[in-house]
Order: C-alpha cells, then sequence, then structure tokens
C-alpha cells in the first residue's frame, strides 16, 4: 500500500497532472491541505468533482501533529493520496512526512505539479539570480519576525533577487497581500534603519500565479503600496541587480518606471 503527494498546481483544478489526476482517482482515501498555499481558481467541490472522489480537508494541527494518527495508518492498508496546492515537495512540511512515513514503513511517491518556483519567471527575472526564499509573516502577540528582511539584505549584497511567500491563515481566511507585505517591511526598516527596503526600494508584485491572466507589476515600494493587485495570493519579489534583458521586461511587461534601464547591468 502506497501514500502519493500529488500537487494540485497554482491556480486551479485544471493545473493538476495526467499522472496526478490518474493516481488520485484510482486511491481509496485522498486528502488534502490547503494551510501552507491557495488554489484561488477553484473550489473543494470543483477538485472532488474532477478527481471523483470525497477529500477529507486536514488542518494544519492535523497534518503536523496527528499525520502518523490519521493518514500513516490507512497509508499501510490502502492506497492514499494526499493532496497540496503547488508542487509537493516545496513546503517544507511534506519532505518531513515523507520521512516519517518512511519511519512506519509506509512507501510513498511524489507527483510533481507546477510551482511558485517556476512561475515566477513570469515577472521576467531570471530564475538562476533568484537566492534565499523567505516568508513574511504576520506578527502575533509580542512576536514580530523580522528574519524575511535579513534575508533580503543578504540576497541584495550578493546582487541576487529575493522572492518572499506571504503568510496564510487559512484558517481564519486571512491571506497576506503584497500590500500588507510592504507594510510590514517599512516597519521593520524603521526598527533596524539599514536602508534595506524603504519607499525607494524597486519592488515586483505576481499576484494568482498560474492563471492566464496574472497581475505582474513591478515600481517603487512608494507607487505600488496602495495599488490593488486584486485577489490572493500574491508573492512579492525585491530584486538584486538587474541584468537588460529583466529591466526591459520590466518595463514593457510589468510597468515599471523607464528610469530601472539605468539600473541594469
Amino acid at each position: 500500500m502506497v501514500l502519493y503527494f500529488i500537487g494540485l498546481g497554482l491556480y486551479d483544478e485544471k493545473d493538476i497532472t495526467l499522472k496526478g489526476l490518474e493516481i488520485a482517482r484510482r486511491c481509496e482515501k485522498v486528502y488534502a491541505e490547503f494551510y501552507t498555499s491557495l488554489l484561488a481558481g477553484t473550489t473543494l467541490k470543483k477538485i472532488e468533482e474532477l478527481i471523483k472522489k470525497e477529500i477529507t480537508v486536514l488542518s494544519r494541527e492535523d497534518v503536523e501533529l496527528n499525520f502518523e494518527r490519521i493518514v500513516l495508518p490507512e497509508a499501510k492498508e490502502k492506497d492514499v493520496a494526499f493532496l497540496t496546492a503547488g508542487d509537493p515537495m516545496v513546503a517544507t512540511t511534506h519532505a518531513e512526512l515523507r520521512i516519517r512515513a518512511k519511519k512506519m514503513g509506509v512507501k510513498s511517491y511524489v507527483i510533481h505539479a507546477p510551482s511558485i518556483y517556476s512561475a515566477i519567471a513570469i515577472t521576467g527575472l531570471h530564475i538562476y539570480k533568484f537566492g534565499k526564499s523567505a516568508t513574511v509573516a504576520y506578527p502575533e502577540g509580542n512576536w514580530f519576525p523580522t528574519s524575511y528582511y535579513d534575508v533580503i539584505k543578504e540576497n541584495k549584497e550578493r546582487g541576487l533577487h529575493t522572492l518572499l511567500f506571504l503568510d496564510i491563515k487559512a484558517e481564519k481566511g486571512k491571506y497576506m497581500t503584497a500590500n500588507e507585505a510592504m507594510e510590514l517591511l517599512l516597519k521593520v526598516e524603521e526598527m533596524k534603519g539599514e536602508g534595506v527596503f524603504t519607499p525607494n526600494t524597486l519592488v515586483v508584485v505576481l499576484a494568482r500565479a498560474g492563471s492566464l491572466e496574472p497581475t505582474i507589476r513591478a515600481g517603487y515600494v512608494r507607487d505600488l503600496i496602495e495599488e490593488d493587485f486584486g485577489r490572493q495570493p500574491h508573492v512579492l519579489v525585491v530584486p538584486g541587480r538587474l541584468h537588460i534583458v529583466e529591466a526591459e521586461y520590466l518595463v514593457e511587461i510589468a510597468g515599471a518606471p523607464q528610469e530601472i534601464l539605468k539600473l541594469a547591468r
């Protein structure tokens, strides 16, 4: 008996691969989690209609704390599918789940799907020039995370782009916007004062990656922070050194100001 980690892709139910669809349909039990990412262009009902199976949606707590109790015992007795938005192995949680499965004697396979790590190339920024990525998290109580600011600083020093994932609180229906992320980064800048992220910082916003008409906008924080980028999910990119082709793309496709062409090397 086998546990299949199956990616659903980026935007709607049509992003799943044929292999993923075929395997999900033949599995006897199907689970899913949607707290690590959001499929904006579909619904649970549509996914169920496509794979012709009822789906049991697991919470973050179910996945992180109770996977051995809920999913793995079933995978010892039958073929089980575990669906996740994007590519299953982009979320570090899922790598740990495979380890847990192995320790319990459950064989697992991964069925890949479109991921933000490849789709980000639609911004025109070269994939090989991205450095470490980070997540902009909502502050909670006395906890105000700032590590993403340090990641931007480190990448900038190396001339690399920074891909920032934006926090998801699926259980509350709360999905961070690029505007909120920029506001948080400006607050961290006030705290640290290192000139890493200011109103004059060039940023790129990508909204609803994987759809036929994603929103791609580039410009300075001061100009974009109040702009409406439409429905989530959003990601935010802080570019490093720009190649001339990257700069031209941002101007022509993403509406960046012409003056950034002077920044290109």
